[in-house]
């Protein structure tokens, strides 16, 4: 996969991929315990962003909740919901530059009937291509 190029203040940096951790809040219950809905928008999510689905599995808990995973070639969409509060935590985990994870969010936030959502994108895998290594730690930028 191609690596993403982020302009940095001393150099041009490059990275493998975009984790975005995002948080709904005040959403639709029956949608958050419906593992149909979840699976059937997980699955769309990662279609919308443009990413190619491998595989999924996703879980009912009693007496209420679900979690479930989307594996992409790209890497990954994950969820886990709390129908009693109206809240899911959701992982968007892209490599490349072809997949955007914010294309997910905002994707998941309208079929959520989300109220309020906020989200954390971690850039994975800074590159040094001179040294052809990953050198340092994910960088955290925060989009609220």
């Amino acid at each position: 996969m191609t690596p993403i190029l982020n302009s940095g203040e001393d150099k041009k940096q490059h990275y493998l991929g975009r984790h975005i951790l995002a948080e709904f809040f005040d959403c639709d219950s029956n949608v958050l315990n419906n593992p149909e809905l979840v699976e059937k928008y997980m699955l769309q999510a990662a279609l919308e962003c443009g990413a190619t689905v491998v595989n999924k599995c996703f879980h009912l808990f009693a007496p209420h909740g679900v979690s479930g995973v989307v594996i992409i070639s790209e890497s990954h969409l994950a969820i886990h919901t709390w129908p009693e509060y109206g809240y899911a935590a959701v992982d968007l985990f892209t490599c490349g530059e072809q997949c955007d994870p914010k294309i997910s969010y905002n994707f998941l936030k309208e079929k959520f009937n989300s109220k309020d959502a906020k989200y954390t994108q971690l850039n994975r895998g800074l590159m040094d291509f001179e040294e052809n290594v990953a050198h340092k730690p994910f960088l955290i930028s925060e989009a609220f």
